[in-house]
């Protein structure tokens, strides 16, 4: 496995995904701080702003300028979306999603997509519409979709850190023809629908996120881009497969048919430390992920990510991460509950 299939590992399992159809005038203030949603228009157009000076206040109202306009403060996104377009949100910075910017928000989403009206908001009730559908208007001119991941993976922390608040693809710059799979299968209650659409799901975000990281623009992690070295890059992947084998600077340099001085030197220039730190941070990376994800015992963690004994990883952990692995997990749960 490695750290971009780890932003679906655990894949989306009933991930939340929802048509929603609407007629102007709307808006939707977006406060379920869920680290990862994709925003899709299917049809008509929206307006997405994250770090909007949109704010509500005490009694459930926007705070927009004297225009009646919503304003950014320094350094937020805003955009405007188009059928073919998909936007990827990282959170868990709440955001909202409208008609227009200047149509104040008439409702807000709050974790567990509990939806709260705003008292004094104008415009149709917005609620359900029928299977995975939600909105204000059955025919309405806009349909979006929206995919949201709760929980992405520990092991894909860095690369979604490398995400900027807002990313939006436009037709053309990726496989804009998966929305359309999504769409013919979201209304349809099949058996294994939910599997259907998780996976689903998964090959968009995945795609988006490949997409994004290709730009010039983007600032992805170093080891996505040694990825594509010869030499680091078979290493990488021999890491991120086996974490469990007990890799020295020998054996991955015999995996990348190079000797140790070559791979130490050239490991440490592209990805910023040398293979037997990096190998470290990913047996700890993926321990964390198994400790907040699983009910594994300690033994069988330490076990499937390469130390002979609980005692070893729990070491490992409390020196680098500062945290004892139960700690974490305790922490975790509790979060959780």
């Amino acid at each position: 496995m490695d750290p971009v299939g780890g932003l679906l590992d655990p894949r989306a399992r009933g991930a939340f995904l929802l048509r929603s159809l609407l007629s102007a005038p709307w808006s939707m203030r977006i406060e379920d701080e869920a680290p990862l949603t994709l925003v899709a228009v299917v049809r008509g157009s929206a307006h997405l702003d994250v770090g909007s000076s949109a704010r509500l206040d005490a009694g459930g109202s926007a705070h927009l300028d004297a225009g009646g306009s919503a304003h950014l403060d320094a350094g937020a996104s805003a955009t405007g979306i188009l059928p073919g377009d998909v936007a990827l949100v990282r959170g868990p910075a709440p955001y909202r999603v409208a008609d227009s910017p200047a149509t104040a928000p008439q409702v807000v989403i709050g974790p567990d997509q509990v939806c709260r009206p705003i008292p004094g908001a104008t415009g149709r009730p917005m609620g359900p519409l029928g299977l995975r559908s939600w909105g204000n208007d059955p025919e309405g001119g806009t349909i979006l979709l929206t995919g949201t991941y709760h929980s992405p993976a520990e092991i894909s922390r860095s690369l979604l850190a490398a995400l900027p608040e807002l990313v939006v693809l436009r037709p053309g710059e990726w496989d804009s023809g998966l929305i359309g799979h999504v769409i013919r299968e979201v209304d349809r209650d099949a058996p294994g629908q939910e599997v259907v659409l998780d996976r689903l799901l998964d090959l968009v975000l995945i795609t988006a996120v490949r997409t994004w990281l290709s730009r010039p623009e983007a600032h992805p992690p170093r080891w996505y881009t040694a990825q594509d070295d010869p030499i680091v890059g078979a290493a990488l992947a021999r890491i991120h497969a086996r974490p469990d084998r007990p890799w020295t600077v020998a054996s991955l340099a015999a995996e990348a048919r190079c000797s140790r001085a070559a791979l130490a030197r050239r490991f440490a220039e592209l990805v910023g430390v040398p293979p037997m730190t990096y190998l470290t941070e990913w047996r700890l990376s993926c321990a964390a992920d198994m400790l907040m994800r699983s009910d594994a015992t300690l033994e069988k963690i330490a076990r499937d990510v390469g130390y002979g004994s609980p005692f070893a990883l729990s070491a490992a952990f409390k020196r680098v991460r500062g945290v004892s692995p139960r700690e974490l997990r305790a922490n975790a749960l509790r979060q959780a509950g």
